[in-house]
């Protein structure tokens, strides 16, 4: 099966992009009139979330979380600026009366500010906290409440008071420009096959825009829920210059779009891109055709069902500050190359490796620094973790990306919470984690749902031409290290292989360490190869709260008091492909 990406679906604040802080990237305005105004971020890694309450008022400011949007069991922090300086502290609600001060004061003050008749509270949390006193943040909405006074003597805030549901760690506001249009990229009565796994592919025209415009919404069209599994949008190159329709994976034109443009992946919705970015379509510089491929999951294997699915894309000539670009990392699914993962196996470690100081052999320099806002992990059936290291200087200053229980009917693309910065020579160690205690023969890479991938799709803005920066290890290698000859069929000698607890080690043992091959990619297909040496990654740490979030490392820091929440993500389920990945059986 293709690898499924995800759509470039991925909600963000409005306001505008300049001004966007890339710790605290979302906002909301919890009154109707703007006076009140929450921006937030958060770590998944930190397990830590960080707000910015900023209220029109020179007194006191009050800010809490609501079982039901009322006062009683809120748990509560007010602050302000006083005559005699700043002041801030923890509270909790028993009811509609003064709160008490938290025994354990858990939200630390970052800072408090007073300035052009408005007052701005910054400070950060446990997302999941040690206290019984505080209330527990998940990804699931929650009911924000407010208060404020005039002074900073704290009274009852009479009608200066509001509550708005929101959701902190999945959050998707939905823009209106008023320009807004649609496009449908759609199949029409389509007979699938009576057959488990289809792809069919349509290459149309996109009709003529008055020069360039960004999509910012994609919505699935889907007539049967339970035969599309996925869909993905191409954009073509100039090459491709005529329509057609067909089984994908056939020779023609259309095989060579590779830019990925969207998608949507079994259990997603609609979704929208951060308001400073998006996907550009239309003017001279853009594709003019796109290639819509879509997955059909005929489990029963029924003759003669017809479908006519696909994807909406809104655009809006109301250009965003900048385009939006996917990037694949990870273990390249080279055909033929030879790569088993053994049966019987409970946690056997694949590796792929991106080296982003090649990205200037296939673009020119100086190569941008990329504001990357969403990771999409992604394995199949056996994969079981995913984890995205970002290496800078050979050493691992964070993870872009982690999920510790993957569920392949669950594709998901992680919102970092914060914006996260790859310079010119970092690197991303991509590893997955599988298990094949079902299975009595070696898994090897491809692109069936029980052959393996081990990939991390990376969201990020601005946009340049590389498209793949995946790698493989080096089997010649493989071979002298385990005492083989390279004349010897590895595909054949990795299958009937007695395989065991103890050759299972030294099989991924010997995978990590040999030197590995990287492959950079453009849109045109130009590539550029390197080779480079698996690092080590920090183990993650599970823990159900935060104790002292004083006392939080850095964003690059070392990560020995970091640990992820394995089910608090903020996701959106999507899917795209990679499938230029199987262009390299044809280019080597």
């Amino acid at each position: 099966m293709i690898p499924l990406l995800l759509s470039l679906l991925l909600a963000w604040p409005p306001g505008t992009g300049a001004q966007q802080d890339p710790l605290m990237p979302f906002m909301e305005n919890l009154d109707a009139d703007s006076n009140v105004i929450l921006k937030w971020g958060f770590s998944e890694v930190q397990g830590t979330i960080m707000f910015q309450l900023t209220i029109k008022t020179t007194g006191w400011l009050g800010f809490g979380f609501s079982p039901n949007g009322g006062m009683a069991a809120s748990d509560i922090v007010m602050g302000g600026v006083g005559p005699n300086g700043t002041y801030f502290m923890d509270y909790h609600a028993t009811g509609n009366s003064f709160p008490l001060v938290d025994k354990k004061q858990s939200y630390t003050l970052l800072s408090l500010t007073e300035a052009d008749g408005q007052t701005t509270m910054t400070f950060r949390r446990p997302i999941q906290s040690c206290d019984e006193e505080d209330f527990h943040i998940t990804d699931s909405p929650v009911k924000l409440i407010y208060a404020y006074g005039m002074s900073d003597d704290i009274r009852y805030h009479a009608n200066r008071r509001g509550t708005k549901e929101v959701n902190l760690l999945k959050f998707m506001p939905r823009s209106s420009p008023p320009d807004s249009n649609y496009l449908d990229f759609v199949v029409e009565n389509v007979t699938v096959p009576a057959e488990r796994t289809y792809y069919h592919c349509k290459v149309m025209k996109v009709p003529k825009l008055n020069g360039k415009n960004h999509i910012y919404r994609i919505e699935p069209v889907i007539e049967h829920l339970d035969l599309v599994h996925h869909m993905l949008l191409y954009g073509c190159p100039s090459s491709v210059n005529q329509t057609y329709e067909k089984k994908c994976y056939t020779e023609g034109s259309g095989e060579d779009c590779i830019r990925v443009v969207s998608a949507w992946g079994v259990g997603g919705g609609a979704f929208e891109l951060p308001e400073i970015a998006g996907i550009p379509i239309g003017g001279q510089n853009n594709d003019e055709f796109y290639r819509l491929e879509i997955h059909y999951n005929n489990l029963a294997q029924e003759a003669g069902r017809r479908d006519n699915s696909g994807l909406r894309l809104y655009y809006t000539a109301q250009l965003r500050q900048h385009d939006v670009g996917i990037m694949t990392t990870g273990l390249m699914v080279a055909i033929g190359w030879g790569y088993a993962i053994p049966p019987n196996a409970t946690a056997f470690h694949s590796y792929g490796l991106c080296n982003t100081s090649h990205f200037s052999d296939i673009m020119p320099d100086p190569v941008p620094d990329l504001s990357v806002f969403s990771v999409a992990l992604h394995t199949h059936l056996a994969g079981r973790k995913v984890q995205a290291g970002h290496i800078r200087n050979g050493e691992q200053i964070d993870f872009l990306g982690l999920d510790e229980n993957f569920n392949f009917e669950m594709q998901q693309a992680t919102n970092l919470g914060n914006i996260k910065t790859i310079k010119p020579g970092d690197e991303i160690v991509v590893e997955c984690t599988y298990n094949t205690t079902n299975r009595k023969g070696i898994t090897q890479l491809g692109l069936a749902t029980t052959d393996e991938m081990c990939l991390a799709f990376v969201f990020y803005y601005p946009a340049i031409p590389v498209t793949s920066c995946c790698s493989h290890p080096d089997m010649h290698a493989y071979m002298a290290m385990m005492g083989k000859t390279v004349d010897q069929n590895i595909e054949e000698m990795l299958k009937t292989a007695a395989w065991d607890q103890s050759s299972t080690a030294v099989h991924e043992a010997t995978m990590k360490r040999v030197p590995q091959i990287g492959f950079i990619i453009d849109v045109n297909k130009n590539y550029s190869m390197y080779e480079g040496n698996i690092r080590n990654m920090t183990a993650t740490l599970s823990v159900s709260c935060r104790s002292d979030p004083s006392s939080q490392a850095g964003p690059l820091e070392p990560f020995n008091n970091m640990s992820p929440r394995g089910s608090g993500s903020w996701v959106v389920t999507s899917a795209a492909g990679s499938v230029f990945l199987i262009l390299w059986t044809t280019m080597l």
